[in-house]
């Protein structure tokens, strides 16, 4: 499995990833070619990446708002329809969480569609906290860790 941060080079398996991943309840985005093309050749602080496994994009994540000046930002996955309950949802949340800390960030935050269990369940394994409601989904945060461990997760909380 590999993490990769989207580049000009992933404009293809992003896009090809896009087609295939379910938006009833994960729609940041049009999940479009156009935007695909956009997210691989941008510029900002905004952090975009793909999970790949046995060299087929199999999860989608991203941490915006830094480009529009946000100290926290907003941390969104997707896994590709069919890859489902393998780890992948989970895997690229324990990089984005590195990649955070890594720029700085001491918090992420997520919105999640109430009906989306599995989602919630998801993020309530790594210690996400329900902090209110925006745009009729539910807020998640989490104070992110000093020492993440890539394979578990554990490390030591910031103060």
């Amino acid at each position: 499995m590999e993490f990769r941060v989207v580049g000009a080079a992933d404009e293809g398996a992003l896009a090809e990833l896009f087609a295939d991943i379910d938006t009833r309840f994960f729609r940041p985005h049009p999940m479009t070619d156009e935007e695909a093309h956009r997210i691989a050749t941008g510029t900002g602080s905004d952090v975009y990446a793909i999970l790949v496994d046995d060299r087929r994009p199999v999860a989608y994540g991203m941490l915006r708002g830094w480009s529009e000046g946000f100290e926290t930002p907003s941390l969104g996955v997707a896994v590709r329809t069919g890859f489902e309950r393998r780890g992948y949802g989970r895997a690229m949340m324990l990089h984005l969480h590195a990649v955070a800390i890594a720029k700085g960030a001491r918090r992420v935050r997520l919105r999640v569609h109430p009906d989306n269990v599995q989602a919630r369940r998801l993020y309530e394994s790594l210690s996400y906290g329900y902090d209110g409601e925006d745009r009729g989904e539910l807020v998640m945060t989490l104070a992110l860790e000093t020492n993440v461990d890539s394979r578990s997760g554990q490390g030591d909380r910031l103060g």
